[in-house]
């Protein structure tokens, strides 16, 4: 063992390097769903179902995953935004495949909002054309890309466009609406991203 004298500027340095670490941790702290909602990485990385908490997901706010190696977004809509998509002389006509006859989503979800609950999208942004991630664009309100814009998804690689249930815009290059992924609902305030209900259609009715 050393007898040497502790070196006070080495002592400043380890105590400033713990103190800004701890700065991080408590800047961390104050980030809302990073730990709660946080799913088990090795759950993510093979595929496992992974349970998310929205219980205070607030309107218009995503919440963003990795599920088999590609990424999944959790998406509260808003009352106009689920007033857009019943409303069927706003959106329908210019949807490529406004009934999701393509199976890009799981037969319970081929409905108006394509998922279990009307309030919550589950899906993934991984534009139909090449690939690319799309923008999650929730105002409703005029665009550079459209003038009517009701809120979804834009895809800056080539101009594609989505609805709020991720359906596509006619005239553009993506063929197909955004997938969606199995999931479930086992309360009001948990969902869980790779597995389908146990009963499809008693979920679906009890929006």
């Amino acid at each position: 063992m050393s007898n040497e004298a502790p070196d006070p500027s080495r002592r400043r340095f380890l105590t400033g390097a713990a103190t800004v670490v701890g700065g991080v941790g408590a800047v961390f702290a104050t980030v809302p769903f990073l730990g709660f909602l946080k799913p088990n990485v090795e759950a993510q990385a093979v595929g496992a179902p992974i349970e998310v908490d929205v219980s205070k997901l607030a309107d218009g706010q995503r919440l963003e995953f990795e599920w088999k190696g590609s990424p999944v977004w959790v998406i509260s809509r808003t009352q106009e935004h689920l007033d857009n998509l019943e409303d069927e002389d706003i959106l329908r006509g210019r949807l490529r495949d406004p009934d999701s006859e393509a199976e890009q989503q799981p037969e319970y979800a081929r409905n108006l909002y394509r998922s279990v609950s009307p309030e919550v999208l589950v899906v993934s942004p991984v534009c139909t054309h090449l690939g690319c991630i799309v923008v999650y664009h929730p105002e409703v309100e005029a665009k550079p890309f459209d003038d009517d814009w009701r809120g979804g998804f834009f895809c800056a690689c080539h101009g594609a466009m989505y609805d709020m249930s991720g359906r596509v815009y006619s005239g553009n290059p993506a063929p197909k609406n955004l997938e969606i992924p199995p999931h479930r609902f086992t309360d009001d305030d948990k969902l869980v991203i790779g597995e389908d209900p146990e009963d499809p259609e008693e979920e679906v009715e009890a929006t």
